[in-house]
C-alpha cells in the first residue's frame, strides 16, 4: 500500500534528490572527461625526457572522478526507481551503495588533502631536470631534447624559466623562450608559479564537486532511512 502524509512528502523529496544526484553524476563524469582531455594538462603530462614520462599523479584523481560519476548515475537511477516503487529492497540496496560511495569519497578527500602539493611538485621537478640540461653550456647530448620539453611548458603555460634572473638564464633566455622579446622576460611569470596555479585550480574544482556531492549524499541517506521506516510501518506491510 502507498505511503501517506509526511512519508509521501519524503518519498518525492527523495526522488527529487536522487534526480539531482543522477544529474550531478553526469556533470562530474563530464568534468572528469574534460579534465582528462584538457589541452593544458594533456600537453604537459604526455611529455617524455630521457626515457621518463612526465608524472601522471593528477590522472589518478581524474580516473577516480570518472568512476564515481558513472557509479553515481547508476545509483541515482536505482534510488529514483526505488522511491517511486516504494521498494524496501531497492531502497536498501541504494542505501548500501550510497554508504560505500560516501566512504570512498571521504577516503579520496583525505588522500587528495595529503597529496595536494604532490602533483605540482612532481611536475616542477620534471621541469627542473629538463631546465638543468637545457642551460648546460658544456653541450649535453640531451640538450636539444630538453629545450623541446621546455618549449612545450613555456608555450602551454605562457611562462619562461624558474623565476630566477641569473646571468646564465639571461644568456640562454632567447634560446629557451624564442617567442618572447626582451621586454617580455621582465614581466614573464615563473613556470613554477604557473604549474602550482594550474593544478591548484583543477584540484579546487574537484574538491568543490566532492563537497556538493557529499552534502547531497547525507540528505539522501537520511531520506532513504525515513522512507524505508515509513514503508515498513504503512498499513498492509508486514
Amino acid at each position: 500500500m502507498a505511503v501517506a502524509g509526511c512519508t509521501k512528502c519524503i518519498k518525492y523529496m527523495l526522488f527529487f534528490f536522487n534526480f539531482i544526484f543522477w544529474l550531478a553524476g553526469g556533470v562530474i563524469l563530464g568534468v572528469a572527461l574534460w579534465l582528462r582531455h584538457d589541452n593544458q594538462t594533456s600537453s604537459l603530462l604526455i611529455l617524455q625526457f630521457e626515457g621518463h614520462q612526465a608524472p601522471g599523479t593528477f590522472y589518478i584523481s581524474v580516473y577516480i572522478l570518472i568512476a564515481v560519476g558513472a557509479v553515481m548515475m547508476l545509483v541515482g537511477f536505482l534510488g529514483c526507481y526505488g522511491a517511486i516503487q516504494e521498494s524496501q529492497c531497492l531502497l536498501g540496496t541504494f542505501f548500501f551503495f550510497l554508504v560505500i560511495l560516501f566512504a570512498c569519497e571521504v577516503a579520496a578527500a583525505i588522500w587528495g588533502f595529503m597529496n595536494r602539493d604532490t602533483i605540482s611538485k612532481e611536475l616542477i621537478n620534471f621541469y627542473d631536470s629538463a631546465y638543468i640540461k637545457a642551460v648546460d653550456v658544456s653541450g649535453s647530448p640531451s640538450k636539444d631534447a630538453a629545450i623541446k620539453v621546455l618549449d612545450v611548458f613555456h608555450t602551454t603555460l605562457d611562462c619562461c624559466g624558474k623565476g630566477d634572473d641569473t646571468a646564465l638564464f639571461k644568456q640562454v633566455a632567447s634560446t629557451l623562450c624564442p617567442r618572447k622579446s626582451p621586454e617580455d622576460f621582465l614581466k614573464s611569470q615563473s613556470c613554477h608559479d604557473k604549474l602550482v596555479e594550474l593544478f591548484s585550480e583543477k584540484l579546487y574544482l574537484i574538491g568543490l564537486a566532492a563537497l556538493v556531492v557529499g552534502v547531497i549524499m547525507i540528505f539522501e541517506m537520511i531520506f532513504t532511512m525515513v522512507l524505508c521506516c515509513g514503508i515498513r510501518n504503512s498499513p498492509g506491510v508486514y
